[in-house]
């Protein structure tokens, strides 16, 4: 039998999706009612959508906007990196922490009052000191965010999701971005914070996160939301929570109220922790097809619904495939595939080496080895008998 033991790294996200693994807003009684104009849920660790109402119609962030400029300055500066405050930034309009013009902060510190009490002057301080300019640093977050993170609905003309006509975003993208800082310690450490003492140059106080189900109305696995206004967008809301080994993302937009949108997030999170599991392959999972055998390099991850029975099997084309009970492709990956010549590079990260030496079928081969240990048996006989 040939064998093919992969080494290459494994992206363990698996994106291929059908229909039937996400659900949209119908008349299905056992869906949730979801009264924010648009809406998603997606598991982090997989990216699989489980819930989704015009999560693809472009809309207005309001201050989610501000998961964006966290994540970015966080990648790209120092935490304590030290900045001066503008004129620009100190007279900045909407909620505040109120920084003082020539008052030295560190990048740390704006963040927790970016995140935590939604300042948007912490905001703008921000974006003057990485880029020097609120419009050099749009431009610049733009490009980071198709780039980097793959976003290609969004249009960001601020840091802080004052409304501006050409800021836009969708609830698909807002998901997939806050997927991507999730992934970042020092994000969810200034995300899930839930108070801190604030001690500024015009300012001393206690910040609060204005997000209810982290603080006051406590919803159990909870782990970091940001909440969002502008009249011309609404109540929007970001919301992560995490039990056992499921970990979702949940974003409504243009809410009428906030207890609207509280209300369906919490809907949305009882929907996929009641509805939904994701279950992990562990490493070095053998698969066989014909006569090939395929080996997991790394832990790999699915999600599917919790009653449902899924088949996980490799094809002859050498995609490993799982699906549910009715045939339904849940997930997939395509194990790489490379030429003879390339099995001999074993520095090469995309080896996939086989188990016969190269240019031997598996027939001529076994042939070869039962010729030679049949010498070998005639060999130590007639040895015995002389």
């Amino acid at each position: 039998m040939k064998k093919l033991s992969v080494v290459s790294t494994i992206l363990i996200m698996i994106n291929t999706l059908i229909v039937s693994s996400v659900f949209s807003k119908t008349d299905d009684p056992s869906l949730p009612n979801v009264s924010s104009e648009a809406a998603i849920v997606m598991e982090a660790t997989t990216g699989e959508i489980l819930y989704e109402k015009n999560a693809q119609s472009q809309m207005y962030p309001a201050s989610l906007t501000k998961i964006a400029t966290a994540i970015y300055a966080i990648e790209n500066r120092k935490l304590n990196d030290v900045v001066t405050i503008s004129k620009k930034a100190r007279n900045t309009e909407g909620t505040r922490v109120y920084l003082e013009e020539g008052e030295q902060v560190t990048l740390e510190k704006l963040l927790l009052g970016l995140l935590v009490n939604s300042g948007n002057d912490a905001g703008v301080a921000i974006a003057e000191h990485i880029s020097g300019s609120v419009e050099l640093f749009s431009a610049d977050m733009n490009l980071y965010l198709e780039d980097v993170i793959g976003l290609r609905n969004t249009n960001f003309e601020n840091p802080h999701g004052l409304f501006d006509p050409e800021h836009v975003t969708t609830a698909e993208d807002l998901a997939k971005l806050t997927r991507y800082a999730m992934k970042n310690d020092e994000f969810m450490k200034i995300f899930g914070t839930k108070e801190l003492p604030w001690n500024g140059e015009s300012w001393d106080t206690t910040l609060y996160t204005h997000h209810k189900l982290l603080r006051e109305k406590p919803y159990e696995g909870v782990t970091g939301g940001k909440t969002g206004f502008v009249p011309e967008a609404g109540v929007t809301l970001a919301t992560t929570a995490k039990r056992e080994n499921l970990n979702l993302i949940v974003v409504t937009l243009k809410s009428d109220t906030e207890a609207e949108a509280y209300a369906d997030t919490v809907q949305l999170l009882d929907f996929g922790f009641e509805n939904f599991e994701t279950v992990s392959i562990p490493k070095e999972s053998s698969f066989f097809a014909g006569d090939f055998e395929y080996i997991t390099p790394s832990v790999f991850f699915y999600t599917h619904q919790a009653d449902e029975q899924v088949t996980i099997a490799v094809k002859e084309d050498e995609k490993l495939r799982i699906t549910n009970q009715n045939g339904a492709l849940l997930s997939s990956y395509q194990f790489p595939v490379v030429s003879a010549s390339e099995t001999n590079l074993p520095s090469n990260p995309e080896d996939v080496r086989p188990f016969f030496p190269p240019g031997i079928s598996s027939s001529i081969y076994l042939f070869l080895l039962v010729v030679g240990l049949s010498g070998l048996v005639y060999y130590r006989v007639r040895k015995k008998q002389l």
